[in-house]
């Protein structure tokens, strides 16, 4: 194996891990000048950002998850566009929409594609749940492909594209619940909780006094797409593939039994429909190395992948009338898996 040599225009690994995590902690800073408390989301949102993934907050309104990202955009140098869903908000208005050009000396008609606020770094989609399907699946194609289609003419998304939305809770009036194929393309879902006692007094001392923090800029664009490409490179240990592979079959009703068994088993027979595919695999290893470089660490380890994996599975995991019946949520059947697979292999 020939070794990585350190160049001033070509770092090794070991100090782009360094780099990162350097990073990561002034961003931190950054944000907290903003965010208070909140300190596992915060982690948890970079890991998402630094893996190349798209995460969607939920929460109920007013617990900064909006604030929150803006920060991040501000903090990373990231160009940011946010789109307000509402019911009567159409696909053209997120993506983009032709309009017709008249050539004044010759009289010529051409249309010409008029970007939509998609193409941005860094898309707040704030309250996604509020707008129909139609709508919602206008960014399907960007998540995954990173491309826009009008008119028969791909339109490519600048890099680094990262698509961070809101929702409020589906039990709230006037919302849609996102198909299983948009939830898919978000790598984590993260619950937003209300903050604590001292938490809420510092943020109510800090939003009604006349001081407006700094925040002070920690990387560029082009940094970010080297550490993104860096977290890919990070080695994830075979069992360390085979411990994410585990986790997920086990959400899934027809292989449970490879890797469950007893009360585990049954809950997940008796209460799943669908587990999560592979793609919840393939997340929980690139969230275990993004993990693992934003702690300074050059390789994954096994608990790299079980703090991730409630964020990545519990939205992957559809389950059916009878969980509905006995309010059996799916982090709760997440959690059961994570506590009757074993980590220590």
């Amino acid at each position: 194996m020939s070794e990585t040599i350190e160049t001033p225009n070509h770092p090794s690994d070991e100090v782009l891990v360094g780099e990162l995590h350097d990073a990561v902690a002034h961003a931190k800073a950054g944000i907290g000048q903003r965010i208070i408390g909140q300190h596992d989301l915060i982690e948890q949102l970079l890991i998402a950002l630094f893996a190349n993934g798209h995460a969607l907050f939920v929460g109920v309104p007013g617990l900064a998850k909006t604030l929150l990202i803006h920060t991040l955009a501000d903090v990373l140098a990231l160009e940011f566009n946010r789109i307000q869903f509402t019911p009567d908000l159409m696909p053209s208005d997120v993506t983009g929409t032709e309009v017709l050009n008249t050539d004044a000396r010759t009289g010529d008609r051409t249309f010409r594609f008029v970007p939509g606020p998609i193409f941005t770094n860094l898309l707040l989609a704030d309250e996604i749940n509020r707008t129909p399907p139609k709508t919602q699946a206008a960014l399907l194609q960007a998540m995954q492909e990173h491309t826009v289609t009008a008119s028969g003419t791909t339109h490519q998304m600048p890099t680094p594209f990262h698509v961070f939305a809101t929702q409020n809770p589906i039990e709230q009036e006037g919302t849609y619940p996102l198909p299983e194929a948009q939830l898919d393309r978000f790598m984590f879902m993260l619950e937003v909780s209300y903050p604590t006692a001292d938490d809420e007094v510092s943020i109510v001392r800090a939003t009604t006094g006349s001081a407006v923090p700094d925040i002070k800029k920690v990387l560029s664009p082009e940094r970010i797409i080297a550490l993104q490409a860096l977290v890919r490179r990070v080695p994830a240990p075979e069992n360390v593939v085979r411990h994410a592979v585990a986790l997920v079959r086990a959400t899934r009703p027809e292989s449970a039994s490879e890797h469950l068994n007893g009360a585990a088993l049954a809950r997940i027979k008796e209460f799943v429909s669908f587990g999560a595919g592979p793609r919840a695999s393939q997340y929980l290893v690139l969230g275990a190395k993004a993990r693992a470089a934003i702690q300074g660490r050059p390789v994954a380890n096994i608990q790299d992948v079980r703090a991730v994996a409630l964020a990545v599975l519990a939205h992957r995991v559809v389950t059916n009338f009878h969980a509905e019946a006995q309010g059996i949520r799916s982090a709760d059947l997440v959690r059961t898996v994570l506590e009757s697979v074993s980590g220590s292999s």
